[in-house]
């Protein structure tokens, strides 16, 4: 795989390349049912074709479709919903043509600007969109900040769509969340189990307000990025009172993504096998291992029933 263009390219001033993903996924040591989806990945690149935004923190090697079509056929699964990652910010040019040569199996979550007019919306959804991202943490200016008057204007926009909104955010800098967010006229997807800091505790009131939105029938949660949260080494001991409490509050809310490929990681690269292993551990019962890889996926992002 291609990962990287001339060190010397102005675009990667100020922004570090990332590490690339590990070339040599390894298969889960469980049965994958079919019908699975990775709920979380991102497409970047080619470097030399598609532009990064100057107001990135980072720079991603070329991660590229056919190589991520590979690493989900090892893993065993056939569906994957593509994230628009920060570097583009509203450029949706890389995830449209991902998820055009996707087809049905395929779905994105997009950003979008006040620029983006109904029809070109109606065109996303039609090619298989069915979110739209805020992402409050990788950012260079309003860090961590969450303009309410700005993300409920938002969500007045996409609801006629049936689009959730999805929030990379830390939950636990936000007591008030199940207040704050839990009128708002869309559904709720949060990254990273709730993305709180390392060794944060089940018993904050913020992770305790995003179980009651969940249970509430308001939020969904991704089992994703473990490595960007915990404390510890693989397999992420610490990760697992989060894991059992958002699986208890509502197994029906519950996705797993690979997180792939694995951005900003500041420790060992993870294997995209090992990380859907530790869902084996999360959910040692087969049932509901498929609902959170295959019955749930397809009720959030609208997937075609099962031949």
């Amino acid at each position: 795989m291609s990962n990287q263009a001339p060190s010397s390219d102005p675009t990667r001033q100020g922004a570090p390349l990332c590490a690339a993903p590990d070339p040599s996924p390894r298969p889960p040591a469980f049965a994958v049912p079919a019908g699975s989806c990775d709920c979380h990945a991102h497409i970047c690149g080619p470097g030399d074709r598609h532009a990064y935004s100057p107001d990135r923190i980072y720079t991603p090697p070329d991660a590229l479709l056919p190589t991520y079509r590979s690493m989900l056929s090892v893993l065993g699964m056939t569906r994957a919903v593509l994230v628009q990652p920060s570097v583009y910010g509203s450029d949706n040019a890389v995830l449209m043509a991902a998820l055009q040569e996707g087809g049905e199996a395929f779905r994105g979550v997009a950003v979008i600007d006040d620029a983006m007019e109904a029809d070109a919306l109606q065109a996303m959804h039609a090619a298989g969109v069915r979110g739209v991202r805020v992402n409050i943490v990788d950012r260079k200016t309003g860090k961590g900040e969450l303009p309410m008057d700005d993300v409920r204007a938002l969500a007045d926009r996409i609801a006629p769509l049936g689009w959730h909104l999805e929030l990379l955010m830390h939950v636990d800098a936000f007591p008030d969340l199940a207040t704050s967010l839990g009128n708002l006229p869309v559904q709720l997807v949060f990254g990273h189990l709730g993305y709180m800091a390392p060794g944060a505790k089940v018993e904050t009131p913020a992770f305790q307000g995003l179980l009651d939105l969940m249970s509430r029938g308001r939020a969904w949660v991704k089992l994703t990025g473990p490595y960007r949260i915990s404390a510890g080494a693989m397999p992420h001991a610490d990760i697992q009172p989060l894991a059992d409490d958002l699986l208890k509050a509502a197994p029906d809310r519950v996705v797993w993504g690979s997180d792939w490929p694995h951005v900003m990681v500041k420790r060992d690269m993870p294997n995209d096998g090992d990380l859907l292993d530790l869902l084996h551990a999360w959910a040692p019962d087969a049932a509901l291992r498929r609902r959170v890889l295959v019955d749930n996926p397809a009720r959030l992002y609208d997937f075609p029933p099962l031949p």
